[in-house]
């Protein structure tokens, strides 16, 4: 692959946990998210925990976007009646990485099985940051973080700051 289209980028990340159950001490998927970054060398401006209100997810959001231009949300993106990540987010997002959650969906296949189909996940662009919505699962936000946000990030954030 040409990549000779990827700029150098200071990626500053930021991760907001939606939950109405856990706290800083026991948010072990936002906690992973800043580790599997901060190994990458991609700073933490911006770590936070809301809950499960569309008001309050977009006003962490954007209060992370004055300082992040990668920031992962991570819970709220089930089915249960209090899941909202997905519509606090997705009428903000500019242009959509449809990719993201279709890949996410078939990797997440492997590990277990058609409950993947469940995920709502989702990526996109707004205001030219990268914002991922991502499953509050530990071993989701690992395969999100590691194996698709990471590798593409620079990519990503080349085309979105344009």
């Amino acid at each position: 692959m040409n990549k000779a289209h990827i700029r150098s980028i200071d990626v500053r990340g930021a991760v907001i946990t939606v939950t109405t159950t856990r706290t800083q001490c026991n948010d072990t998927s936002g906690k992973t998210i800043v580790q599997l970054l901060e190994k990458e060398g991609i700073p933490i401006v911006h770590y936070a925990i809301v809950p499960d209100l569309i008001g309050n997810i977009r006003d962490e959001l954007y209060s992370a976007m004055k300082q992040a231009n990668c920031i992962i949300i991570t819970g709220g993106t089930g089915l249960t009646y209090d899941d909202c990540t997905i519509e606090a987010v997705a009428p903000l997002l500019e242009k959509k990485l449809d990719g993201f959650g279709e890949f996410f969906r078939m990797k997440s296949m492997a590990q277990i099985g058609t409950s993947a189909l469940l995920s709502r996940a989702i990526a996109g662009i707004a205001s030219g940051k990268a914002i991922f919505c991502i499953p509050g699962s530990t071993p989701a936000v690992i395969l999100a973080t590691q194996e698709l946000i990471v590798p593409e990030i620079t990519h990503i954030l080349s085309h979105a700051s344009r």
